[in-house]
């Protein structure tokens, strides 16, 4: 059965869908078979994916709406070495956002509808909206691990404890063998002061492992989304693209704990 794995920080910019895009292309190189849902209205990881989130006849908002099955709605992005599937999103989602809030059971709905596609996939990476609504609290409830991107800046380090607690929140009343696999520090710069500051604040607050190597502030990095593509493939030799392998090596090794 494959591991769910959502990263999330309602802090947006942090490279959040950057890296869910990162690490699975460097699963997939690596031969795993990788499934990326799309959790957020802005639709960033779909478009960032190379498939147009305006062009979508049903997307990931019928599903959570229950007018599709989740197996119906994936599509192809990468067939070898491993597999790559994307669940992809489109501003729609915020109406189911609001559509969720009068039902009951709302916080379980991506689970039941992914719970079918488990063993089709080894691991499946989920990319939550940077908020802290039902739709990010749909991401961590259907997650077996939660991964938490954080921009190297003192502004970004604010909200981990918030997040924190409502992951202890989601542990008591819908998904309490959640575990939070740590931190990834993303556009870092390592000539700043700063920069080490924060992951050495974050791990002494909050007891948190973030994870090595941080990712290095690239211009090849941003620049990728906009081509459709990730920056492994984009830049494939750059520093950015080595330190994803990196990370995704240790997750695929580390396994759940």
């Amino acid at each position: 059965m494959g591991r769910m794995l959502a990263l999330a920080n309602q802090k947006g910019g942090v490279a959040k869908t950057t890296s869910v895009h990162s690490l699975a292309v460097a699963m997939v190189q690596a031969g795993r078979r990788v499934l990326v849902v799309d959790l957020d209205p802005q639709a960033s990881l779909t478009w960032a994916c190379g498939v147009d989130p305006d062009g979508l006849e049903v997307s990931l908002h019928d599903v959570m709406l229950r007018r599709a099955k989740a197996g119906d709605v994936l599509i192809e992005l990468e067939t070898g070495p491993g597999q790559l599937h994307l669940l992809p999103s489109s501003i729609d989602l915020a109406g189911a956002e609001l559509h969720l809030l009068t039902k009951t059971g709302r916080e379980y709905v991506l689970r039941k509808a992914l719970q079918p596609l488990r063993d089709a996939y080894d691991i499946v990476f989920i990319d939550c909206p940077p908020s802290l609504g039902i739709l990010t609290i749909n991401g961590l409830t259907a997650a077996d691990e939660v991964l938490i991107p954080l921009q190297c800046e003192s502004l970004s380090q604010r909200g981990v404890g918030q997040l924190l607690e409502t992951i202890d929140d989601v542990r008591d009343y819908t998904n309490r063998d959640l575990v939070v696999r740590g931190a990834i520090a993303t556009m870092f710069d390592g000539r700043t002061n700063l920069a080490h500051e924060v992951v050495a604040a974050v791990r002494a607050n909050y007891d948190l492992e973030v994870l090595e190597p941080p990712v290095p502030k690239s211009v090849k990095v941003a620049e990728a989304p906009g081509r459709g593509r990730s920056v492994l493939e984009h830049a494939p030799r750059s520093r950015s693209a080595e330190a994803y392998r990196q990370l995704a090596a240790q997750l695929m090794n580390k396994g759940r704990r």
